[in-house]
């Protein structure tokens, strides 16, 4: 019997997810397919259209938000929700359907 490889989409902003991404990798190894976006470039204060950044039809099993932008990570998570995508944003005060906020 085949089994499916998770893929885990991993968006983050100027690198703070990169120990956590080596985890994964390390600890998870041929477990999980990881997608690694990284948003590195100066963002301004408030963001109208977050399109910009965010995939358009995300395609994976779980999403790990480790944005820092709170515009990105809040269409992020309503993105998820509709696609019935779990999504998790440790320490995040979000309060859309389906993402987990776990304190850090």
């Amino acid at each position: 019997m085949k089994t499916h490889t998770q893929k885990i989409l991993v968006y983050q902003q100027d690198g703070v997810g990169e120990s956590k991404i080596q985890g994964i990798s390390k600890h998870g190894h041929g477990l999980f397919c990881l997608e690694i976006i990284s948003i590195d470039s100066p963002l301004p204060s408030f963001i109208d259209d977050t399109q910009r950044y965010l995939t358009c039809g995300i395609r994976a099993d779980l999403v790990l938000d480790f944005l820092k932008h709170p515009d990105l990570s809040h269409d992020l998570a309503v993105a998820c929700s509709r696609q019935k995508i779990p999504m998790v944003a440790s320490g995040k005060k979000l309060q859309v359907k389906g993402v987990l906020t776990p304190p850090t």
